[in-house]
């Protein structure tokens, strides 16, 4: 089970640069950004809260208990009782026309066979509205940078 930071608000006032996620999201447009998961899915067009649901449930079934707040606009979790980068575990959010998973690039490495079709950036896959989530592709991509994380290999 995951803890929820209910509290946290995105950053704000960041370079533009830095907040060019939240900057292209649907979010960004939103006219008060949400402070917890619950609220960036409810705040979200009806027709993609179901997939966002499962991208949720999808990370918290693979990650055993990871912190879960609203960083860059989006739902981010990171390892408990961690912080800076090595605490990062991943990002979910949507853009105008597909879901997006971020992860760090080692995450990924072991996988790129599975992940070169939805691959955008060295971090970044895009999952197509009209398309299934990958759910147990996603679940793979946690739990192996979960692995890596606990192994020093991040």
């Amino acid at each position: 089970m995951s803890t929820v930071l209910n509290d946290l608000v995105p950053h704000q006032g960041l370079p533009k640069a830095r907040n060019r996620l939240l900057s292209h999201s649907c979010v960004a447009k939103l006219v008060s950004p949400a402070r917890n998961v619950n609220a960036y899915i409810e705040n979200a067009p009806k027709e993609i809260r179901p997939k966002l649901r499962e991208m949720r449930t999808a990370i918290r079934e693979a990650a055993p208990d990871p912190i879960e707040t609203i960083s860059y606009g989006m739902p981010f979790y990171s390892f408990k009782g961690e912080t800076g980068f090595q605490a990062r575990l991943c990002y979910f959010g949507f853009l105008k026309e597909k879901i997006v998973f971020y992860t760090r690039p080692a995450f990924l490495q072991e996988h790129m066979d599975e992940v070169e079709p939805y691959l955008s950036t060295k971090s970044a896959l895009h999952f197509p509205l009209d398309r299934p989530i990958p759910v147990r592709l996603i679940k793979k991509l946690v739990r192996s940078g979960i692995r890596k994380h606990e192994a020093g290999k991040d």
